[in-house]
């Protein structure tokens, strides 16, 4: 399903706050070291580069990112950082790695309010399923299908309320869009 990447802009700004929800971008699929340590692939390089690109260019650099410390979740957000400059900062958390759904709550609950898009990149199946625990009535039901089906690599859910991110609770905020990383070729 590509989207409008200009409509999906737009609709954003309509909201005070906006979450970005992402996995991680293309992995190899093992390492001797463990789950942990698996690194991305040249393709995962180039999918958080150009979901960087993208996002820069619908006006949707992050303010904060809260990143899995899991290796290819670092290797996703430094390669993004390449893109959006110095502007985000940066928290590291093994929570969203070990901890579940409760970790992207948590990383809502603490986003101060003077911030106003917070980025999330974590793992499959803690992102899409807090995805659709976030997606309020108003979202449309065939993104919610896609969450369902959970999210692939570098795919990034695109959330906005009027409502600070640390009052954000369980179906109130908009589900923008879900975008992979071909909607933004």
């Amino acid at each position: 399903m590509a989207s409008n990447l200009k409509s999906v802009a737009k609709q954003a700004k309509d909201y005070k706050y906006i979450l970005l929800v992402m996995r991680h971008a293309k992995t190899e699929p093992f390492n001797a070291h463990g789950d942990f340590e698996r690194c991305l692939l040249d393709k995962g390089l180039k999918q958080a580069k150009r979901v960087a690109k993208g996002l820069k260019g619908m006006g949707l650099v992050p303010d904060v990112i809260d990143c899995s410390s899991a290796v290819r979740a670092r290797q996703t957000c430094e390669r993004m950082l390449k893109v959006f400059g110095d502007d985000p900062k940066v928290h590291y958390s093994k929570a969203l790695y070990a901890d579940g759904m409760q970790a992207v709550f948590d990383a809502l609950a603490n986003t101060k309010d003077k911030r106003h898009t917070l980025m999330v990149l974590g793992h499959e199946p803690t992102v899409s399923m807090a995805c659709q625990w976030l997606a309020g009535k108003r979202s449309d039901p065939g993104m919610l299908d896609l969450l369902n089906l959970g999210m692939s690599t570098a795919c990034v859910a695109v959330f906005g309320s009027e409502a600070p991110l640390r009052k954000w609770g369980v179906h109130e905020a908009e589900l923008i869009a879900v975008l992979s990383p071909k909607d933004f070729d």
